[in-house]
Parts: C-alpha cells; structure tokens; sequence
C-alpha cells in the first residue's frame, strides 16, 4: 500500500507534502519499525519521536467524518535496556512494567496502568536441535495505550512484519485503534501455538506406533523427551487463558476487537485441549513401553534359563562318568559310551521339546 512521509509541524490533512512511496523505516537497533496510523492508513516519519508529536501535538489531526484519533505503533526485537528506557520516556511507560519487559522472563499476564494495559504473552517454536525437535519459547510484551502500541518481541518466534502487513492490507480493522494491533499479535501467538501442538501430536502419533508395533524398539528416551517438551508448551499455553478472557470483558475494547478476540480464545482452548491429550497419552505410552520391556527382559531370562536346562543335563552325566573310580558297573561294557551319549541326546531333545511346547524358546 501507499504510506505517506510527513515532517513533523505539518498536518497530514490539512497543508502536507506530497505523498511518496517508501519502504519501512529500518535501523541497526531493535527498533524493527514504527508508524501512525490514521484512520487505518500510515505514515511514516523521520523518528519514533517525530510520530509521537504528530499525534499528541495535534499535528496529525482526523477529519470530521474519521472516528479514529490516530496511534502509533512501534516494534521491538531483543531490545536492549537503554532503548526501551529511551521509549518509556517518550510514552511515559509504568517503570514496573518496563522492568519486566527488559528482563524477557514472565509469565502470561495482563495488567492495566491507568489507560495502559499491559499484556505478556509466551511465544513458541518447535525447531530441531541437534537433530531432535524441541520446543523453544519466547516472549512479546505489548504495551497498548489510548494513542500508542509498543511491541517487545524477545526470541525468534512468532515474528510480527508479516501481522503488521496484514494489518496494513485492512484499513478498516486498523481503523479500530491500539485494540486491533493487541488481537492482532495473540492471534499470531496462538496460531504459533496451533502449529506447534500439531508437530507435538504427530511425533506422539509416530512414537505410539513404534511402541505397539511387533518389532522390538528402545523409545523410552524419545518418550521421555516428548513429556518434557510437552510440559514446555504446557507452561506457555495455559497461563494465557486468564488473561485473555479478562481482556475479552475489558469495557475499553471495541465490541468489533471482542469478537475477534474471542475467536482468539477458542483458538487457544483447541490448542489447549490438544496439548493436554498429548500429556495425558504419553503416560500410558510410557507405562506400555516399560511393561513391554519388561515383558521382554523375562522372555529373555526364560530363554537363557532353557538353555541353561538343557547344557546341565549333559554336564551333570558327563560329570558323574569322569569321576574314573574302580568299581563303576559301566565303566567295564563295550557298549557304556555310546549309550551315555544316546541318553545325553534323547534327554536334551525331550527338554527342549518340552520348553518350546511351553514358549520358552
């Protein structure tokens, strides 16, 4: 879409330069990029400062027949705790929450400050780590105000130029104010959520196969890995709950933004109810696996015993005859040798028999 760059002390609807094409405003920082938005559409400025003037000096100003008031919308990647000091000042963002935004180690929440909320959500990816595929969290901190949107994205998860752009594409919902940028970004959360819950289900689906498959298979370490990882997701996706059905009930989101969030929410149930599946099958995988092995180790301990059986009897014979005392009656017959051997043969074949008719080899 078009973006219009404005200099700040010029109205973008009353005196304003002409409209120019250019591409987000980009620097070596976290700052990934920011904007004001008006009646859905941005502008882009020279600096974060310059955008906040525009909108709060009342050098951005709407029409009569425009709702919306205007905000700005800034986004953050691995700040470090200078530059998100520099934009607490120039918002005049709560020091508590500013804290835990630096520190990137929080649970989900919401809070509200004044006209602010605060809103904390856990990212998550499922990548592969040394050839294992663990899941690996993150974090976005939005901090929404009545004119402003700064997102904090620690992590490399869940990005937000794709939700921007998609935002941008609809004027309309943008239109809407800070809320729709909040949805914006839980949806993107949660459908991350979805994607993950999914691969977790399919490698719970391909271990549960090889568990109860004929062939014998070592999947306890695999299991295992899986219960930790699902855990994992666990501490991300239930937490959030709370505080997004608190936001569902907040009076100050637009009745268009509820629904949408809403959604959000069943969204999240889904993910929830599959990810506790999977907790709960990974149980009796496990309880099945570790009785098949044992099932196993005594099908073995059987086998050996069997065996064992059968070498005692030829032993215990050949034993008996090697003690060469005098007066042993065999000893002295033509025929003692190969009667010892017919009778060491016809014994071990009766047991072996008798094992196998019983399963034991």
């Amino acid at each position: 879409m078009v973006m219009t760059k404005v200099r700040p002390g010029l109205s973008l609807f009353g005196r304003s330069p002409k409209p120019i094409v250019c591409d987000p405003v980009r620097r070596g920082s976290a700052v990934i990029d920011w904007a004001v938005y008006i009646d859905g559409h941005r502008v882009v400025t020279e600096s974060v400062a310059d955008a906040i003037r525009l909108v709060r000096d009342g050098e951005l100003f709407a029409p009569k027949d425009t709702e919306s008031p205007g905000f700005v919308w800034v986004g953050l990647h691995n700040p470090e705790s200078s530059e998100l000091e520099r934009l607490a000042e120039l918002f005049g963002l709560p020091e508590l929450a500013v804290e835990d935004a630096i520190n990137a180690h929080q649970r989900p929440k919401l809070e509200r400050y004044d006209d602010m909320q605060f809103f904390v959500l856990k990212t998550a990816g499922y990548v592969a780590t040394d050839g294992v595929d663990s899941v690996e969290t993150g974090e976005i901190m939005v901090f929404c105000g009545p004119d402003f949107v700064v997102t904090v994205r620690h992590g490399d998860h869940a990005e937000l130029a794709s939700v921007r752009r998609r935002l941008e594409a609809d004027p309309e919902r943008l239109a809407l104010g800070p809320t729709s940028v909040l949805h914006a970004v839980a949806d993107r959360v949660v459908d991350g959520y979805l994607s993950v819950s999914e691969a977790v289900q399919q490698d719970v689906d391909e271990v549960e196969e090889s568990v109860f498959s004929p062939e014998r298979t070592n999947d306890t370490n695999r299991i295992y890995h899986l219960k930790r990882e699902t855990i994992q997701l666990k501490r991300a996706v239930g937490p959030l709950a709370g505080p997004l059905r608190t936001l569902c009930n907040r009076r100050t989101i637009p009745p268009e933004i509820r629904e949408y969030l809403r959604d959000v929410e069943d969204h999240l149930a889904r993910v929830r109810e599959q990810v506790d599946a999977c907790d709960e099958l990974l149980n009796p995988i496990l309880q099945a696996h570790m009785t098949q092995v044992t099932v196993g180790d005594n099908q073995d301990m059987r086998k050996i015993s069997a065996w064992g059986a059968i070498l005692m009897l030829p032993t215990a014979i050949a034993g008996i005859y090697g003690m060469n005392f005098d007066h042993m009656p065999e000893l002295g017959w033509a025929y003692s040798y190969p009667t010892v051997i017919a009778v060491i043969a016809t014994s071990c074949l009766f047991l072996y028999r008798g094992f196998r008719r019983n399963g034991w080899l």
